[in-house]
């Protein structure tokens, strides 16, 4: 594939819907990103029919958007990425159709992207970090629906070493954000509230901290948050600040063990990875940052926009399957579920 080819890339998993349009050389020519919060905001999560809805609605003006912005015709491109699993059976199909329809429509080399391929292959995108990020890597995925220890040794070549036994991180972050009667999402504002905290008042368990392996679990630190209210009738505005910033700590010093648990299993490893919306808070980005120095290596975290889904990972991932001349028939069906064990490249 020539660097100059470009790859349309399609997100609709969840609830952001994301079209980006990258060159094989990792330059982003146009992006673009729908936030649906005010659609699930007044149901305090995801309401998948709602979610699909808003993603047929919007992701085809999307597309049209980055194409004018990229001031390309379809027949300039050289395949289609779409998000194809996992997530919300309704969105997926929606962007991984109109993907399709596009691919069958211009000749066009369609591939189906996993969600978290996508997520672990950000970080070799050029540009991202001082140097390239070499194969193999540990990638920490952290967000609303997974909670992972990954070594990567390539594309499609992946190696689960933890993963979590309950709750994914995300999930926990919003969930004790909702005891602390903050809004959704709960991530961000538990982050702003936590703030103005102190994180050693209202001493907060850390699970499975200094035990083997690299499992995590989060439920029973969401309870802790639940008995510390509890034993606070008519808690201030500062008990709950410090309760968020405590269970921030919490989270952010447990990460980090469990990164070093890992990194120990990867002696060859580049560089520690972060990715998924959790790498945005700026107290795991510091633990982690601390167990990857400790350890001799970078972090490497993409920005803030790349943290979250988008479509220029999808695009990306598109990018590397192609250059592999590894594109996906169209009868590709999305699936809610797909670890990342089961790609072959």
């Amino acid at each position: 594939m020539d660097d100059r080819a470009a790859v349309l890339g399609l997100e609709s998993s969840c609830d952001e819907t994301a079209a980006a349009i990258l060159r094989a050389d990792g330059t982003i020519l146009a992006e673009a990103v729908l936030s649906q919060l005010a659609e699930h905001a007044p149901y305090g999560g995801v309401v998948p029919e709602i979610a699909a809805r808003a993603h047929l609605d919007a992701l085809p003006q999307l597309v049209g958007q980055v194409m004018r912005q990229a001031g390309l015709g379809y027949a300039d491109l050289a395949g289609v990425a779409a998000t194809s699993g996992p997530g919300l059976i309704g969105g997926l199909i929606v962007g991984a159709t109109l993907g399709k329809g596009i691919a069958l429509a211009h000749d066009l080399p369609f591939v189906a992207v996993n969600h978290l391929e996508a997520h672990a292959l950000t970080a070799t995108l050029p540009g991202l970090a001082a140097g390239p990020v070499r194969f193999p890597y540990l990638l920490l995925l952290l967000s609303g629906g997974h909670c992972q220890c990954v070594e990567v040794a390539g594309v499609g070549r992946y190696r689960r070493l933890g993963t979590t036994l309950d709750d994914a991180v995300g999930e926990a972050f919003d969930k004790a954000a909702k005891l602390l009667g903050l809004p959704w999402p709960g991530g961000p504002a538990l982050e702003r509230l936590a703030a103005s905290g102190d994180p050693a008042r209202i001493p907060l368990p850390r699970p499975l901290l200094g035990r083997p392996g690299c499992d995590f679990s989060w439920s029973g630190l969401k309870t802790a948050v639940a008995h510390a209210l509890a034993r606070l009738p008519g808690a201030t505005e500062q008990d709950r600040a410090d309760l968020a910033a405590g269970f921030q700590a919490a989270v952010a010093a447990v990460l980090a063990d469990r990164a070093r648990h890992a990194l120990a299993l990867v002696p060859a490893a580049s560089a520690l990875v972060v990715a998924g919306g959790v790498a945005a808070n700026a107290a795991v980005r510091a633990a982690l940052a601390g167990a990857a120095a400790a350890a001799g290596l970078p972090l490497v975290a993409p920005p803030i926009r790349l943290c979250t889904d988008n479509a220029v990972m999808v695009a990306w991932a598109g990018v590397q399957r192609l250059r592999r001349g590894l594109p996906d028939e169209l009868g590709h069906a999305p699936r809610p579920r797909w670890p990342l064990e089961g790609l072959a490249a």
